[in-house]
């Protein structure tokens, strides 16, 4: 079972009490995008074997959204935090790059 803890009010919660939101740190397609980018905004998702980030909302507690760094094979949390951080935090980035040696930050903006 996967168990985050909200970085808004601290609360620890297992996902029957989280909506999960989707990938984190897409980049939307604003006014004048072109058909192919709305199509790659709406469509085209990362759908990574190890670590990923994702969009997930306190639904039973808080009611507010955050982002969580996570490995899609293990269920290993590396950290959550604010859904207004543009960026992973270098500490979990850190601990990604310690448990995958070769991983790197992709930069999605």
């Amino acid at each position: 079972m996967l168990i985050l803890t909200c970085p808004c009010c601290g609360v620890t919660a297992d996902e029957t009490e989280l909506a999960g939101g989707g990938e984190a740190h897409v980049r939307r397609a604003g006014p004048g995008a072109s058909e192919s980018e709305v199509e790659d905004y709406l469509f085209m998702r990362e759908n990574p074997r190890g670590p990923h980030f994702e969009r997930w909302r306190h639904a039973y507690g808080c009611g507010k959204w955050f982002l969580a760094a996570r490995d899609t094979a293990t269920l290993e949390v590396f950290g959550t935090y604010p859904a207004q951080t543009t960026e992973p935090p270098e500490h979990i980035r850190a601990a990604i790059t310690e448990r995958h040696p070769g991983w790197r930050w992709r930069d999605f903006s």
